[in-house]
């Protein structure tokens, strides 16, 4: 099948998968006579694998890792778990800091009046630096 049929088939656009393969998360497909790029279920396949695997949010670089991982059929177990547990401990920080910030807008919109004044604590918190403490709660210097 074709660039633009391999797209509709795997969820992703004919850029990514041509980005895919200029960077080697995909080998480079083979060619009609046209000269189209052309795959093959095998190709859906990996194509699918990758699209999972970003939909999880692992990186590009450890997806080219769970590839080769899923290729050797003799694997650890322990070594798909352990890139798997690394990546649930940087979801856990992301999730940590944006909590952190949530918390702190919703410290400065709640500190606001909303009304016709000019003064406004959001931009001042903004201004003067407001972080986030341990608790995720703003504080300001």
């Amino acid at each position: 099948m074709n660039i633009g049929q391999a797209a509709k088939h795997t969820g992703l656009s004919a850029k990514m998968i041509r980005y895919y393969e200029s960077i080697d998360l995909l080998p480079h497909a083979g060619r009609s006579q046209s000269g189209y790029r052309q795959y093959d279920a095998n190709d859906l396949h990996r194509l699918t694998f990758i699209k999972r695997s970003r939909d999880l949010g692992f990186s590009l670089d450890e997806v080219g890792r769970l590839l080769a991982l899923w290729q050797d059929k003799q694997r650890a177990s322990a070594d798909v778990k352990a890139l798997a547990e690394e990546h649930i401990a940087t979801l856990s920080r992301k999730i940590a800091e944006m909590s952190a910030l949530r918390d702190t807008l919703v410290d400065l919109a709640a500190s606001c009046q909303g009304n016709e004044r000019p003064d406004c604590p959001i931009l001042q918190g903004i201004e003067q630096g407001v972080s986030c403490c341990a608790k995720g709660h703003a504080e300001t210097p």
